[in-house]
């Protein structure tokens, strides 16, 4: 199985560690892990914020790069669904705006071979204890893409129950966005810092050391916001923790 981990543009550029984790991970597990250093963004920036014909290029560098391997993993559930989701929607476009199926078709063999890290481990791998080490206190934030638009459900939290040392604790409203939402943000940031309290309160509550998720885009948003309520509590990817052994402990 010739595997390729897409890192993403967030990852590449601010979590660095997170991308480490995935292949320590999976190398592991066993897997052979590529990454193709042709990769660019996705597009979900720029389809997100209505340059939709602008992201196609994208859509199709990402096909051409991606396509000769069995399965594509990646550390955001964001991006993930940018590919599995709206990927095909801007082939139909194409299509419903006449200008034939070229798009359709490049993209379509790229859809389907597209995982979220968790995805892959539990569906593709059929894992769910990694054999990792984190004996720490922690919550899970289940981001909007990963829960709505991947639909990952019990994924995350299977892997997490079976972190050795590792204490799983309940987040209140849980399925609430955090508010980062990509240029929501921006655009509407009174109520992005709100939301974002809001998810940071409920972290607390939990007494929990570490909050996580699948995302580092929502990880962001939320550690900002910890940092300026001055929680004491650690935003850490999901992958990190997975990644983590006694052996050779994360932080």
């Amino acid at each position: 199985m010739r595997v390729a981990l897409f890192l993403t543009c967030v990852n590449d550029t601010l979590y660095p560690d997170t991308g480490r984790a995935v292949v320590k991970l999976l190398t592991r597990l066993g897997v052979d892990v590529d990454f193709p250093e042709a990769q660019t963004c996705c597009g979900q920036a720029h389809y997100n914020t209505g340059y939709r014909h602008e992201a196609e290029p994208m859509a199709r560098h990402f096909a051409d790069v991606f396509r000769e391997y069995d399965a594509v993993v990646t550390p955001s559930g964001s991006c993930g669904a940018m590919v599995r989701e709206l990927y095909p929607r801007m082939g139909e476009r194409a299509r419903s705006e006449g200008r034939g199926d070229g798009l359709a078709t490049v993209l379509a063999p790229v859809v389907p071979k597209t995982y979220e890290l968790t995805e892959f481990l539990v569906d593709v791998l059929e894992v769910t204890d990694v054999g990792a080490y984190y004996p720490h206190r922690v919550t899970y934030h289940p981001t909007c893409h990963g829960l709505r638009s991947l639909g990952l459900g019990e994924r995350p939290l299977r892997l997490l129950r079976a972190v050795k040392g590792l204490e799983l604790v309940e987040l209140p409203g849980a399925e609430e966005c955090c508010g980062f939402g990509g240029t929501f943000a921006l655009k509407n940031a009174d109520v992005s810092a709100a939301m974002g309290t809001d998810k940071v309160r409920n972290a607390e509550s939990t007494g929990a050391e570490v909050l996580c998720a699948a995302d580092n885009s929502c990880l962001m948003h939320i550690g900002g916001t910890m940092t300026r309520l001055r929680t004491g509590m650690r935003p850490v990817h999901i992958a990190e923790i997975l990644a983590s052994t006694e052996e050779d402990p994360s932080v």
